[in-house]
């Protein structure tokens, strides 16, 4: 069985740390993982398959940088002679680690990393984003694995020395795992309105939940009768709270903090709605359609490949509010017929390449 080091940040609830944990519990069987986290923390944890060794590598931080960085230096040392090309392959999952990177480019030769972002969309100048992902040396990785066709062609257009050696490669999703924790009861009931629902963190940068509480107070005054229930947290929940507060919204916003198990609020809800600038490929998306639940959403990565089955919209926030009265109003037809299951078998054949 091939020895495979993935490295990630921690595993705190996150589209990125949702989707790493799908990862493991389709390949765990098939491989033999060892997971290296920063913090070895989150409400993910207990999620990761037992065969799993879960091991942490905490960087040491001190107020004198000369001596943080020579007991880092060291750390990293022992590490690196404990475990140089010890693995099959190695994975850095998060390119927000640094370490995470370093690791994995020293535990084997055959070493990955998986690029969850457009960094386009992110930094913007295409001078920026090559900045970026030489920090992140993407040219001493073997592949580059993007989550999003987007991103993919985005990078290589702006950094073309990865062209050769990079893939496309969705993320998982476990259709019955979905399904059968959609049904565990929760303490809110399904109420007369229309119900909206957005999940995700709690962070204007990428989510600009700004735009989706703009556009309620636009529902509101119409009269039109609605309710939003906001599933997660993040370093704006208190500001998004006071401009609920400040639209006299209290009454149609519910916020209900992160919830390990999303899917009995999906399963309440009428319609999901997104309004980020930037996604990689939305997990959101393919968790809705597995509930067989309708789309609002700007037009983030790779929304053309399902772009028949919501109803995408600029980034502002009076074209989601018009999208969400037509919704209300009656005024939009939604027909699933997505194959995740199709999906979920062209993803296994790119991982056996990829680990072949």
């Amino acid at each position: 069985m091939k020895k495979i080091l993935i490295t990630a940040y921690d595993l705190n609830i996150g589209g990125i740390e949702k989707s790493l944990i799908n990862l493991l519990n389709e390949v765990h069987n098939k491989y033999d993982i060892t997971l290296v986290l920063e913090h070895k923390t989150g409400d993910l944890l207990d999620l990761i398959p037992d065969n799993i060794i879960v091991k942490e590598y905490k960087v040491f931080k001190y107020k004198n940088i000369l001596i943080q960085k020579i007991f880092n230096f060291i750390k990293f040392l022992k590490w690196s002679i404990k475990n140089k090309n010890k693995y099959d392959y190695s994975v850095c999952y998060a390119t927000y680690s640094l370490p995470g990177k370093k690791l994995a480019l020293k535990a084997s030769k055959n070493n990955i990393i998986w690029i969850h972002s457009n960094y386009k969309l992110i930094y913007k100048e295409d001078e920026k984003v090559r900045e970026f992902y030489k920090l992140m040396e993407l040219e001493k990785f073997k592949k580059c694995i993007f989550v999003s066709k987007d991103a993919y062609e985005d990078s290589i257009k702006i950094y073309p020395e990865i062209s050769f050696k990079s893939i496309v490669c969705n993320n998982y999703i476990n259709l019955d795992e979905i399904k059968e924790k959609s049904k565990e009861k929760i303490n809110i009931n399904k109420p007369k309105e229309t119900l909206f629902i957005n999940v995700g963190r709690h962070d204007e940068e990428s989510k600009r939940l700004t735009r989706l509480i703009e556009a309620c107070n636009k529902l509101k005054n119409d009269n039109l009768k609605f309710k939003l229930l906001m599933v997660g947290d993040g370093p704006d929940n208190t500001s998004y709270k006071e401009l609920v507060k400040k639209y006299n919204l209290e009454k149609e916003i519910i916020f209900i903090g992160s919830k390990k198990n999303p899917y009995p609020y999906y399963e309440l809800a009428d319609c999901v709605v997104l309004s980020s600038d930037y996604e990689g490929y939305p997990v959101v998306f393919l968790e809705s359609l597995a509930l067989n639940k309708p789309i609002i959403s700007t037009k983030v990565s790779d929304y053309k490949e399902i772009e028949q089955y919501g109803f995408f919209v600029d980034k502002n926030s009076e074209e989601l509010y018009l999208a969400m009265k037509k919704f209300i109003l009656g005024d939009y037809n939604f027909k699933n017929n997505y194959n995740i299951i199709k999906l979920n078998n062209k993803i296994d054949e790119i991982i056996e390449k990829i680990f072949n």
